[in-house]
């Protein structure tokens, strides 16, 4: 099974439906410099580019005509704790 790609996300970033919003500069910079075809239902994992990760499927807003990213708020790992 191939593991998700990840890109940079700023999970204070948030619509109104609580998905991260892919529209930031890491973000689309990630998105464009590993190639990833951004299509509903991809499976990215976010990370923070600090200590923090996270599961997302990727939905299109069609009221903010951008990519955005429904989180798995259950996968998430913080990295300083599973180096403890």
């Amino acid at each position: 099974m191939k593991l998700p790609e990840t890109i940079i996300a700023d999970f204070n970033n948030t619509d109104k439906e609580n998905r991260v919003r892919l529209n930031t500069n890491d973000s689309l910079n990630d998105i464009k410099t590993k190639n990833i075809k951004m299509v509903n239902g991809l499976e990215l994992l976010l990370d923070d580019g600090d200590e923090f990760k996270v599961k997302g499927i990727v939905e299109f807003s069609k009221s903010e005509n951008i990519w955005v990213a429904r989180c798995d708020w259950g996968s998430a790992s913080n990295l300083l704790l599973s180096q403890e």
